[in-house]
């Protein structure tokens, strides 16, 4: 069988990010955090629909895994009475493999990167980078300028998200774990034979950014290695410090000083 090492760091307390283990599959979601009081945080719903999904990743029917998470989706908004386009929301990203097959599904900005016999394959969602402008970008200049991480950031950040809120799961815009089941549809999908796979990378976006963004590791491959000799854990620690370099965002402007970190190592290489 596969071994799964996982770490997990929270920016603020408690994390959002949540981590699903099973024999034969691993997911994680990352809450979307709110920047008005609510009961129900990013956190809860990232918890509640992990509960939900867990008996389809465990079924041994093997259910499509977008019909998977579109069952899920259902259950928590029904269970809850939540309302598409005024739910907290979640990212959502699977691995999940059996004898002849590793699949995986991406829904927002938690990527899984494979690795395989010939390369490196990132299966990653950026629709929502993808609507980034200067309009909505006030938060970053701000950073940028020297102001921190104030209450004008905080202000220019809610902007920002109510903004590109406006384009969450509609035709033109980012889709994401929330009350419309149909979002599962719009996941990105990936699969490889399973003899072709060695190792692969769950991440959050407050580990994937010491890829994307800080240059904490050349490539994907860099940080995997990390992992392997020394831990995952030591992977947090590393994109922790270069955060904790750039304490007032200027040199890497983000939402916020410290995100959540959640990250597991899949490894499939002592099956042989």
């Amino acid at each position: 069988m596969p071994t799964v090492e996982v770490a997990e760091r929270a920016g603020t307390e408690p994390s959002e990010d949540v981590v699903l283990t099973l024999p034969n599959a691993v997911a994680v979601l990352d809450g979307a955090t709110s920047l008005r009081p609510t009961e129900r945080t990013g956190g809860w719903y990232a918890a509640e629909l992990a509960a939900a999904l867990r008996p389809h990743l465990d079924s041994p029917a093997e259910p499509d895994l977008a019909e998977s998470l579109e069952a899920a989706i259902a259950e928590v908004s029904t269970a809850h009475g939540l309302s598409p386009g005024d739910s907290p929301s979640s990212t959502v990203s699977v691995l999940r493999w059996n004898e002849r097959l590793v699949e995986a599904l991406v829904l927002a900005d938690s990527p899984v990167v494979v690795f395989t016999g010939s390369g490196v394959d990132a299966v990653t969602d950026d629709r929502l980078d993808a609507l980034r402008t200067p309009g909505n970008d006030g938060h970053r200049e701000w950073l940028r300028d020297g102001g921190g991480f104030d209450e004008r950031h905080h202000r220019e950040l809610r902007a920002a998200v109510d903004a590109t809120g406006r384009w969450r799961n509609v035709e033109g815009g980012f889709w994401v774990a929330e009350a419309d089941p149909r979002a599962a549809h719009r996941a990105i999908r990936r699969d490889w034979p399973r003899e072709a796979v060695r190792s692969a990378l769950l991440a959050s976006d407050g580990v994937s950014c010491g890829v994307d963004q800080y240059g904490s590791y050349r490539d994907w491959r860099g940080l995997l290695e990390h992992a392997r000799t020394e831990s995952p854990g030591a992977v947090l620690e590393r994109i922790r410090a270069a955060e904790r370099s750039d304490p007032d965002g200027r040199r890497w402007p983000r939402p916020k000083r410290h995100d959540d970190q959640a990250l597991a190592v899949v490894e499939f290489t002592s099956d042989g």
